[in-house]
């Protein structure tokens, strides 16, 4: 008897980016240098027992898929792995170069991403960790159940937040392994080879344009189709035609609709990046081909949301020189942007280019204070003291260590001022939450180490020390040796005492501020009701703290996926509290931790993937 049609071999591909740009046809194996072509044909490697380890309802739902569909399906986990080529799919590998760390890296491209192509639906789909392209350079186009865990929840997890971002369908493990060394020490260890299916409407990047770049005067690399601007107008034209065609539509002239083009993924990635530091998420490698002509959030290796607040938080061990800092977000995306312009060459007048790149930290200035409001409840009309409260804010967080996070959930508490014991009572206890939430003396001492490292230096070995002090990372250093001080001879009551000090301080700052959102207002209750409920909807209960993550890895790794999945319920849902009853177990600890807790201080390490 023949076998129904499953909805998954139902899919309707269309494949339009292989149809309109130039595809390398040929299978040779290996690693090499494709000039002249956008894509390249791929035959991904099957995997050994390919097993589910989760789906995401809501991802699939944007293919016309719903869980059934897929789990039921006997060869579900081949066909979202790439292990079995799903009827229709053309699976190819795209082309691109990038600046990595600043610098012009040439022809990078899918090492480990199967584009297995687009449906009717909108949607393209690709497979991360489905084997050897020729892209892969020395690697072996493989990814670890490690890595792809924080993949497909972090996808997941800042869809949910309101981010834009790549979507993550399904996860996918196997019997297969390779080895992988974590912690770069010289130790490795097998590790499972692990497959996302990932969902947007393309992976087009800042560095598909790049693949035209001239000899870099730095790096001596250049794009391999250097030359080929027949190809670049090509890839233009399919870009705005297909994702922005109200620009299209607008414009005849085609340096006015390039240069709308340009303005459109300037608004989007200033506004992206004002997303991602209002929740305190720090992308570990911001590089010109992990910035996605959608303004979307893409390609999660190294990333890491802050525990406490730390302006130069970096989530990347090898960024030693904080390259990526979370400080530094805004200012590196421009830097991104004027490369993305660079490589469009005589398709965007450079004056046009530099007047849009003029506007990008306006735009993001704005658009990140609109979003603070909206986090400390100013609903009514903006006023210049704005600015200064969150400045203050944030500086309070950063002297006292407070958890980012939970910080902002607590202050959705603090009462407008109406004169009443209880509403001082209540706000008094806020800040003995907010305080509890702060950094330990301990904890301040380890952040600060580097410092106690100069500081030893100058009195031991001031010569040394005035060779070195002009420096600017370490004149920026030296700026907090009157802090280092006095953490040397305070004691933990001290600090306590000083911490709640400071937020006593800025939270009268704030109550006052509150006060004029009431100010000739019929129902100040109805407001005071308003601005709680936005502010609960708009700052996070949850989000994705690396000890959880690594808690539902270790779980996985045991063979146990339930972890996962339980966690990625928890982060569909960022703004609900979590239950009393949803805790987890920390990793090489006995307590049970809440998934909104302030992690304990082994917890907080920067992000090894």
């Amino acid at each position: 008897m023949a076998q129904s049609v499953t909805p998954l071999q139902r899919l309707k591909f269309n494949n339009v980016a292989l149809k309109k740009l130039p595809l390398d046809s040929s299978l040779e194996p290996g690693s090499r240098t494709v000039t002249g072509a956008c894509f390249s044909r791929v035959q991904p490697q099957p995997l050994l027992k390919p097993t589910f380890v989760a789906v995401s309802e809501p991802a699939l739902a944007l293919l016309g898929l719903n869980t059934d569909d897929v789990l039921r399906d006997r060869h579900g986990a081949e066909y979202l792995s790439g292990s079995r080529v799903i009827p229709g799919s053309e699976p190819a590998a795209h082309c691109y170069c990038g600046h990595q760390f600043g610098h012009f890296a040439g022809q990078l491209g899918d090492g480990a991403v199967c584009y297995l192509g687009e449906v009717e639906v909108e949607a393209g789909i690709q497979v991360k960790g489905a084997g050897l392209t020729p892209y892969s350079r020395q690697s072996d186009g493989r990814k670890v159940l490690r890595s792809s865990i924080r993949e497909f929840l972090c996808s997941e997890a800042m869809f949910a937040l309101g981010i834009p971002t790549t979507r993550a369908g399904s996860l996918v493990t196997s019997d297969l392994y390779v080895q992988r060394d974590v912690f770069y020490s010289g130790n490795p260890r097998p590790e499972r080879c692990s497959v996302v299916l990932r969902i947007a409407p393309t992976f087009i990047r800042f560095g598909s344009f790049e693949i035209f770049h001239p000899v870099d005067d730095f790096t001596g690399r250049h794009g391999p189709s250097v030359g080929r601007t027949d190809i670049r107008a090509q890839l233009l034209d399919y870009v705005i035609e297909t994702f922005y065609p109200e620009i299209q539509r607008r414009h005849l002239d085609r340096q006015e609709r390039n240069a709308s083009f340009f303005r459109e993924v300037t608004m989007r990635t200033a506004k992206l990046v004002a997303l991602w530091q209002s929740v305190g998420f720090c992308h570990g490698v911001l590089n010109t081909d992990n910035m996605s002509i959608l303004g979307l959030t893409i390609d999660y290796g190294p990333f890491g949301f802050m525990d406490r607040f730390d302006p130069e938080f970096v989530s990347n061990a090898s960024d030693k020189k904080g390259r990526y800092s979370y400080e530094a977000q805004p200012y590196v995306c421009r830097w991104n942007l004027a490369r993305l312009a660079e490589a469009l060459g005589a398709e965007l007048q450079s004056a046009k280019a530099g007047a849009i790149l003029d506007e990008f930290m306006t735009i993001y200035q704005d658009c990140y204070l609109a979003i603070m409001r909206r986090k400390l409840g100013l609903l009514r009309q903006q006023e210049p003291e704005d600015v200064e409260l969150v400045a203050d804010l944030l500086k309070t967080m950063h002297i006292t260590g407070a958890d980012f996070t939970n910080t902002f959930r607590l202050l959705s508490a603090v009462s407008c001022p109406a004169g009443e014991q209880k509403d001082r009572d209540r706000t008094d206890s806020v800040v003995e939450l907010i305080v509890e939430q702060c950094a330990s003396l301990e904890e301040l001492k380890v952040a600060n180490h580097p410092l106690e490292m100069i500081l030893s230096m100058a009195e031991t070995n001031p010569g040394m020390f005035n060779m070195v002090a002009n420096q600017p990372e370490v004149a920026k250093q030296l700026e907090k040796i009157g802090r280092l001080k006095e953490l040397l001879v305070i004691s933990e009551v001290e600090l306590k005492i000083k911490q709640r000090d400071h937020w006593q301080r800025w939270v009268k700052q704030y109550r006052r501020r509150l006060a004029h959102e009431c100010d000739e207002v019929s129902d100040p209750a109805a407001v005071e009701k308003e601005r709680v409920r936005s502010m609960n909807a708009t700052n996070p209960a949850v989000v994705l703290r690396n000890y959880i993550a690594q808690n539902a890895i270790e779980a996985a790794e045991r063979g146990d996926f339930s972890e996962v999945q339980q966690l990625l319920k928890v982060l569909e849902n960022p703004y609900s509290e979590v239950k009393e009853n949803t805790k987890r177990k920390a990793a090489a600890d006995t307590h049970q931790i809440p998934y909104n807790s302030k992690p304990p201080a082994w917890a907080r390490t920067i992000c090894v993937t």
